[in-house]
């Protein structure tokens, strides 16, 4: 199977704009709101994650948006029959699977797929027969990959997150070798006819080396946008991440 080629997609994740919503009550921020403007300034998609404790994306959002968007919807959900029943109400264009525990800050490791293949088959079977296209996030792990081919995802997102830390820890050789760990599983999934993503923690310093993967072919970007709008709004904030993306990708 050859690499991809083409313009990487950029998905906006808009999440922490109903974090800031709902820190007060009432309306503002929208993230509807913040859902458009990030269509006008070219992202290629939204992603919103309904976890069990609604922190920040409500239900309504998400019925909000799968009427209003005219850029596909990646729904981030945990593994429950709860979100599994959202979901096929809404028909998003994309599932995307990711662990979930109540106390954390934000989601933190990949999923475990490998413990969980039975249940998973499953679980995703009815998703991929009302049309959604099902990406499970996971680590840079060929264990996890191969799991992830076999319950029948169409979609990996690989997590990024350690390889972010590591860079802001100044860890500079371990970064290395989470970053060839990245590599090595995005030529494996793609190798296995899988589509690979990536996403979680990535900034404009750590965008380059990732968006250069020659078979990702989409980037999943929230917290760090959201923060960078309240310097220089939205559009701007998003504007730079796509030339950096672009510029990376060559």
């Amino acid at each position: 199977m050859s690499e991809q080629r083409g313009r990487l997609r950029l998905g906006v994740n808009i999440d922490h704009v109903a974090t800031l919503r709902n820190a007060r009550g009432g309306t503002v921020p929208d993230p509807l709101r913040a859902a458009q403007l990030a269509e006008e300034a070219g992202a290629d998609g939204i992603t919103a994650h309904l976890r069990e404790d609604r922190r920040h994306i409500r239900d309504d959002d998400i019925s909000a948006l799968a009427a209003m968007l005219r850029v596909p919807l990646n729904f981030e959900m945990a593994a429950t029959d709860e979100m599994q029943a959202i979901a096929l109400k809404h028909k998003p264009h994309a599932v995307c699977l990711v662990p979930e525990r109540r106390e954390e800050r934000t989601t933190e490791g990949g999923l475990e797929v490998a413990g969980d293949t039975d249940r998973l088959t499953r679980f995703i079977a009815p998703l991929r027969e009302a049309g959604a296209r099902v990406s499970l996030f996971i680590a840079a792990d060929a264990t996890q990959v191969e799991a992830a081919a076999a319950v029948g995802a169409a979609v990996i997102e690989l997590h990024t997150g350690a390889y972010c830390d590591l860079h802001a820890e100044g860890r500079l050789q371990e970064r290395d070798a989470e970053l060839s760990r990245l590599r090595d599983m995005a030529a494996k999934a793609h190798a296995l006819g899988l589509e690979v993503h990536a996403g979680h923690g990535l900034a404009y310093d750590t965008v380059g080396p990732v968006a250069a993967i020659p078979q990702v072919v989409e980037l999943n970007i929230g917290h760090f946008l959201i923060g960078e709008a309240v310097f220089r709004g939205l559009g701007p904030a998003i504007a730079e991440m796509r030339r950096l993306m672009d510029e990376a990708r060559g």
